[in-house]
């Protein structure tokens, strides 16, 4: 009698569809949430690494634009960017990097001179949050930007970075840097900074 009621009581157990769903829930679940909040990271570091790139390009446009033109002064001040407008510039290329923590954001921007022998040297440099180069030091350009090493040119180098922390996945991979470069020619000529005794020509 109690071997039969066993029986029977598997056998109902093995037939009864009830929870089915909850049970295949509880195994699709987790998967679902986890591609979700994947998806969702990286498309926020994939929009913080853009930003990145953008300020860049800002900032190096921003500061080629001014010129020791009076026609072509690009609201900067005649022969030089004064400390005033270069802080302005900081501002403007660091406003992009909103709605994320421009506190973590680091902006260099330097003037390279390169020389009838090809040497690119450091004439003067600007940062915020980090450190600017050295007046007078040598800039080495990487294999991917040798092509820039034009004698008796200049340009302006700059140089971004920012510190990525992920929402969720900053247990599995901690704070990223996310830093991007840019390069590009004065637009009439070489800009001075912070005052006429420190040109780039």
């Amino acid at each position: 009698m109690l071997k039969t009621s066993m029986l029977g009581w598997i056998s109902r157990f093995a037939c009864d569809r009830r929870g089915v769903s909850a049970v295949e829930f509880a195994f699709v679940a987790p998967v679902m949430i986890g591609l979700y909040l994947g998806c969702v990271e990286v498309s926020d570091g994939v929009a913080a690494d853009r930003k990145i790139s953008l300020i860049a390009g800002a900032l190096s446009n921003l500061t080629s634009s001014c010129s020791n033109s009076n026609a072509n002064a690009g609201g900067c001040s005649n022969n030089n960017i004064t400390a005033t407008e270069m802080n302005n510039i900081l501002d403007a290329s660091s406003a992009i990097i909103q709605p994320y923590d421009a506190n973590k954001l680091t902006m260099t921007v330097s003037c390279l001179k390169i020389d009838a022998t090809g040497v690119a040297k450091v004439q003067w440099s600007a940062t915020r949050n980090g450190t600017a180069r050295a007046a007078g030091s040598v800039y080495s350009f990487s294999s991917g930007t040798t092509a820039l090493d034009v004698k008796n040119s200049w340009l302006l180098l700059s140089e971004v970075k920012y510190a990525y922390t992920p929402t969720v996945g900053y247990t599995i991979t901690g704070t990223l840097t996310l830093s991007d470069q840019m390069f590009m020619s004065p637009r009439i000529s070489a800009p001075s900074y912070p005052d006429a005794t420190h040109p780039c020509t």
